[in-house]
């Protein structure tokens, strides 16, 4: 398959242009791309988009290269590559979602892509892209996420690039064909109306701009932004990381049939002065199961955007790296070398891919790794949250279909120098959904949402805590659960432990069931309440260094319990006339006995108990 990548260098000389005319370009691009993405919002109909913000945007030059950094997006690559630019017209907009022809570009098949050119004198001179995650495509189980395909064919429909509107005229047989094959054909054809139109919207608003400033102008200052891109990455960041060879390999512990079982993916990478290969041989074989990721097109450039992101953490101020956005430029730093097909990152149509998140966030903690070797004293944060879905389907009171489904967030990795962050999303802008909106649209209640006590790792800087929500079924009914981590804790560095793992269970009528991390048709009874517990982040750092009054704060706020204080932090907390305080005694002396019953140094790299146990199966 040839890209249009394999067409165009992957950088390019140095535009010079006016500061003032840079800067007004940068920032009418970022808000062309919030103003779509608000468009969407505030049009869509389906829960997975309008509430939880499961899509993504995405403006491109006419190279196909991304132009703005706010988060990832898919590629225009495989519509260029199938309909040349000179043959588009001025309101033609593509649509697609087929996992092994779209360039890398969709990861599994609810990700519907719709691709809009923008014309300036009759010519091509961007594109602009959003997809989102649709509640339902078809496939063999409502959500089009089977947690026991074996092949693409059971996850949905497939859609390579096709012309949906031509001209400004849609395709209504191409539309009646993709409503046909969906649960929630109303609430999907909504959704597809709302993306192209938003798309439509941010196609003019680009071509005012190149209206406004001429079109040599304004591809001057797309060259100029990526080419800043990359010189920040290669000067600033790239420096702190010492030349040399390094590896890491992290695990997906369940593919929903060979369970349980480790799934290798492997991550050598080399750095030199300014660029860094990334040779993922020694990858496992592709699974049996639905958690392959077809990663290894157009020159890796999807997996490249979305990992190389964490090197932020370089940065030498948390505000710095707030500052630094990652956009097509940053593919002039790094190569990829991907293994031969068949493996996980490299599988094989018709090999089944809609759990293709759990080695796709693997991926960005295989390069954390690797830099943490690489860097002074571990100085990449722990490990972090995963994605997940969890949901529900059956007949409501009214004996009407219903489905529900939810992306949880959960908490990031502990840092150099600060605590991670507690339910956070790794989706850009996601959110769980509101107990408010699940109870009046579906026959659920939500009878708790907080955050789980002791789940982040503990460390000097404790693990940001995952999620605990608890949903009373209200009818009979299907569970659905897409998660990863359910054995193995997101791991800690630098001495820091590594945070619970994911659990979802069934607790009612004497039952108390932990349900697996792909799971298509659990029953749950009408009265029963499913419980999920989302990850926690790795600690980072020797948690018996961690500051004894951030444990007694963390006691007292309810995020860590008196039993974890004294056993993962040694920390004795004792009641006090008016609040919990500090034995500081019990403490000096529980924390010498636990250093001194210490017979190995601290690892730089902790996975948790999971892992220990998995050793012992082996």
């Amino acid at each position: 398959m040839t890209s249009t990548a394999e067409q165009q260098p992957r950088g390019a000389t140095r535009a010079s242009v006016d500061p003032i005319t840079l800067q007004i370009v940068e920032g009418t691009l970022n808000s062309i791309e919030a103003e779509i993405e608000y468009a969407i919002e505030r049009t869509a109909r389906s829960p997975m988009i309008r509430e939880a913000h499961d899509y993504r945007v995405g403006l491109f030059d006419k190279h196909c290269r991304k132009l703005t950094g706010r988060s990832y997006s898919a590629m225009p690559d495989a519509v260029v590559r199938d309909y040349p630019p000179e043959t588009m017209k001025p309101g033609d907009v593509f649509f697609m979602n087929d996992t092994y022809d779209t360039e890398g570009s969709i990861g599994h098949l609810p990700d519907m892509c719709s691709t809009v050119p923008v014309f300036h004198n009759g010519e091509v001179v961007a594109y602009i892209q959003a997809f989102g995650h649709h509640d339902d495509i078809g496939g063999k189980v409502p959500g089009s996420m089977p947690g026991t395909a074996v092949s693409v064919f059971e996850e949905g429909l497939m859609i390579p690039p096709i012309k949906i509107v031509d001209a400004g005229v849609r395709n209504e047989e191409a539309l009646k064909i993709i409503r046909r094959n969906t649960r929630v054909p109303e609430m999907l054809a909504a959704d597809v109306d709302s993306e192209i139109q938003a798309c439509i919207m941010g196609a003019e608003r680009m071509a005012e701009l190149f209206a406004r400033f001429g079109r040599d102008t304004v591809e001057a200052c797309f060259q100029a932004i990526l080419d800043n891109c990359a010189s920040v990455f290669r000067d600033e960041l790239l420096p702190k990381i010492r030349n040399g060879t390094y590896s890491w390999e992290d695990y997906v512990e369940h593919d929903g049939l060979t369970d349980p079982s480790l799934h290798k993916l492997a991550l050598t990478m080399t750095k030199t002065d300014d660029k860094i290969v990334l040779d993922f041989n020694g990858t496992d074989p592709q699974a049996l199961g639905p958690i392959n990721w077809p990663a290894d097109y157009a020159d890796g450039k999807f997996l490249i955007k979305w990992i190389a992101p964490v090197l932020r953490n370089l940065a030498d101020t948390p505000e710095r790296a707030a500052e630094i956005h990652c956009n097509e430029g940053v593919c002039q730093i790094f190569e990829v070398i991907f293994p031969p097909k068949g493996t996980l990152i490299t599988p094989i149509r018709p090999a089944a891919t809609n759990a293709r998140s759990f080695p796709l966030l693997r991926s960005i903690g295989l390069l954390a790794g690797c830099v943490a070797q690489a860097v002074e004293q571990g100085r990449m944060p722990a490990d972090q949250e995963t994605i997940r879905y969890t949901g529900f389907y059956g007949d409501d009171l009214d004996g009407e279909p219903f489905l529900s489904r939810e992306v949880l967030g959960g908490g990031s990795g502990g840092r150099y120098y600060a605590d991670g962050s507690d339910a956070i999303h790794i989706v850009p802008n996601s959110r769980n959904q509101p107990a408010e909106f699940t109870e009046t649209r579906f026959p659920i209640l939500v009878e708790k949402l907080g955050l789980w006590a002791d789940s982040g790792g503990a460390g000097t800087y404790r693990g940001g805590l995952g999620y605990e929500k608890e949903y009373r079924m209200l009818v009979d009914c299907s569970t659905i659960v897409t998660a990863d981590r359910v054995r193995l804790g997101c791991y800690g560095v630098n001495g820091g432990q590594a945070g619970q793992p994911f659990g979802a269970y069934v607790d009612a009528h004497g039952r108390n069931e932990k349900l697996g991390g792909l799971v298509d048709n659990e029953t749950i009874k009408a009265g029963e309440v499913l419980r999920v517990r989302t990850t926690g982040g790795g600690g980072w750092g020797d948690p018996l260094n961690r500051d004894t009054a951030a444990v007694l704060h963390d006691v007292i706020q309810g995020k860590v319990t008196r039993d974890g204080a004294t056993n993962d932090y040694g920390v004795v907390v004792a009641d006090g006339p008016d609040a919990p305080r500090i034995d500081d005694t019990a403490t000096e002396s529980l924390r010498a006995k636990i250093r001194a019953a210490r017979t190995e140094p601290l690892e730089m790299i902790n996975r948790g108990p999971g892992m220990k146990m998995f050793e012992k199966r082996s």
